[in-house]
């Protein structure tokens, strides 16, 4: 399978770099910086395995990209291939159809001298343009001609399923940041579309659809009014708790000489409140300052090193926030939840009347600064809440 032999190589390349760093933040993790969502996986792979399509909510950086290329690895089918392509960079639908079509003509194609001749016997009704760059394995695109859009739409959005039919195989397209298909010009019209087609290609196709806007993506999957209500199992991501994080951690640090206590380990995961990627990232700012044996000044350290770090990120999320934004985020600092409407709420934190504040909870969620959980508002973002508590309140 192609696509699970590009993941390898990345996989193994990147081990070289990363052979001496125990921990990886910011980017997709694999192999042992991977840890727990075993039940996650095991869900994942029957879904890829049996056709099932599957939307997958959490919010930003908690390991969504990691746990489809994980699945992704451990698939051994060769009748099954796996397509992943991130759309974020896409402003249109007409953008989208190009990245759409040449992810899946690359990684449903053995040899990349084929991936021409491919495009152009899948894709004949719109005699697409193939680009090659200085390095064809990387800088492979296809176009075509817009003008047409009926045509257009069948054959793109059919391509996997003329494929799959064509090669006696089934596929599974994975799109990450799919949210973004909210942001394209009539953007409903272009949702129901592709639902059309992809709907009727279960017996060979299935989707795995994915982003890191939460609060976008149970809009366009959980709303009925929406044209992908229901068009498949919604996976959303719990936190990993401290009982997989701390032997993780100790692990990590013992694999390259250095130890930390349970304690200490433990201490990491509550102060980032198990956020994955700031688990990572505060843990190798404290391996950095260990010398053998983390001490508590190593790990005092670097929480300042954290701090320090992102600094500059949330001087970032306050800009152009409005009075009536800071004050509910130090309410939500400060601990309260919810009845932020009581009387007593409104006048500790200057919030004004009770009908500002579901338009606050609304701005705050789409700016991605607070998470909303069955009515619960917390803060998207642990560290900034340490540091507006620190810098703010």
């Amino acid at each position: 399978m192609l696509h699970s032999k590009i993941i390898i190589t990345f996989a193994m390349q990147t081990n070289k770099i990363y052979m001496e760093n125990p921990f990886i933040y910011g980017v997709a993790t694999f192999g042992k910086w991977f840890t727990d969502r075993e039940e996650d996986a095991k869900r994942l792979l029957m879904n890829f395995t049996h056709g099932i399509n599957t939307i997958i909510i959490s919010p930003r950086r908690w390991g969504k990209t990691s746990l489809v290329l994980k699945v992704a690895n451990q698939l051994n089918n060769k009748n099954l291939k796996i397509v992943t392509l991130d759309v974020f960079s896409c402003r249109s639908a007409d953008e989208f159809y190009r990245a759409f079509a040449t992810a899946i003509i690359k990684q449903t194609t053995s040899k990349w001298e084929e991936w021409s001749e491919n495009a152009r016997k899948f894709l004949s009704g719109l005699t697409p343009k193939i680009s090659f760059g200085s390095d064809p394995i990387n800088d492979f695109s296809i176009s075509f001609d817009l003008s047409n859009k009926r045509i257009l739409d069948e054959e793109v959005l059919n391509l996997p399923l003329k494929i799959a039919r064509e090669k006696g195989i089934r596929i599974v397209v994975c799109i990450d940041e799919f949210q973004q298909v909210a942001e394209f010009d009539d953007s409903i019209t272009f949702q129901k579309k592709l639902r059309s087609y992809w709907q009727l290609q279960a017996q060979c196709v299935s989707y795995c659809l994915y982003g890191s806007k939460k609060h976008m993506m149970k809009k366009l999957f959980s709303k009925q009014s929406m044209p992908f209500y229901k068009f498949g199992d919604i996976i959303f991501l719990q936190k990993i708790g401290p009982e997989y994080w701390v032997p993780f951690i100790q692990q990590r640090f013992e694999e390259t000489g250095k130890s930390i206590s349970q304690n200490l380990a433990l201490q990491i995961c509550e102060t980032v409140e198990n956020h994955s990627s700031y688990v990572q990232q505060f843990a190798w700012l404290i391996w950095i300052h260990t010398q053998q044996e983390t001490t508590l000044v190593d790990f005092n350290d670097a929480y300042k090193d954290l701090l320090n770090q992102n600094t500059p990120l949330y001087y970032g999320y306050m800009e152009g926030l409005t009075s009536l934004q800071i004050n509910f985020l130090r309410a939500v600092a400060d601990g309260v939840e919810d009845q932020f409407s009581r009387k007593e709420t409104l006048f500790i934190y200057n919030l004004g009347t009770s009908a500002n504040i579901s338009r606050l909870k609304k701005s705050l969620e789409q700016k991605e600064l607070i998470d909303i959980t069955e009515k619960r508002v917390t803060f998207n973002d642990p560290v900034f809440r340490i540091w507006f508590k620190k810098e703010i309140l």
